[in-house]
């Protein structure tokens, strides 16, 4: 059986369209109409995967999200008919991964969907037993074959996006990442108006490996250029 994708979207016929496409892609897949429903849809089904729709009754998928996130790092990629930066950004904060514009082609669906459950197949896949091939970088410790961050010795939860821009940057402290680069190698797809989309990714590590997320000592931006990790 292929992995697990939950839909979430309050119009029933974008529902249909999406289920058909991904079970026709071998995935298999369960629907939600509203928030609240995702929620508990989230809970007992266990996806390797959320699709949510950003409008929805009830409980809207920003709200959604927030609350899933408490729980799990499941990858969630949202949907929504606005393209607008600040809705973007909205997503993202909220805690979703990556983020699709209506209408969308299928194939584009697809790849973000491979794409985003490749990156969750390789955090979920710790192993037990000594961790080996470590990055380190000042009191950050980053165990590839646990798939596991700590801080001071401490565990940081991070989402599957997340370690791996901590995996890209930590193997090379010091170095300045732009905000495409980091696109293309994390997320896999050519970077285009990227900069929203890595610069919330780039906010919420900080705010779980900083002191003062507004006086950062690890995670810097280089203004005009891009971002650099070092050690303080």
């Amino acid at each position: 059986m292929g992995p697990k994708i939950l839909v979430v979207d309050d119009d029933r016929a974008i529902v249909q369209v999406l289920q058909t496409e991904l079970e026709r892609a071998g995935y298999q897949v369960r629907a939600a109409f509203d928030g609240e429903a995702a929620v508990a849809q989230a809970e007992k089904f266990r996806p390797e995967l959320i699709i949510m729709d950003v409008m929805m009754p009830k409980c809207g998928g920003l709200a959604a999200t927030l609350r899933i996130r408490q729980e799990s790092n499941v990858p969630i990629l949202m949907l929504s008919a606005k393209a607008e930066g600040t809705d973007r950004v909205l997503g993202l904060e909220a805690g979703a991964d990556d983020y699709l514009v209506k209408p969308f082609f299928q194939q584009e669906l697809l790849a973000r969907v491979k794409a985003l459950l490749r990156r969750y197949q390789l955090l979920g896949s710790a192993r037990d037993g000594a961790a080996r091939d470590c990055l380190r970088v000042g009191e950050l410790v980053l165990e590839k074959e646990k798939k596991r961050l700590t801080l001071r010795g401490e565990p940081v939860h991070l989402t599957a996006t997340e370690f791996r821009i901590l995996e890209l940057m930590m193997a090379s402290p010091g170095r300045v990442f732009s905000a495409e680069e980091i696109y293309e190698r994390v997320w896999e797809a050519d970077a285009y108006a990227v900069e929203n989309t890595v610069m919330v990714h780039i906010r919420r590590i900080r705010e779980k490996i900083e002191l003062d997320p507004r006086r950062p000592e690890y995670l810097k931006v280089i203004w005009g250029i891009g971002y650099v990790l070092e050690a303080p």
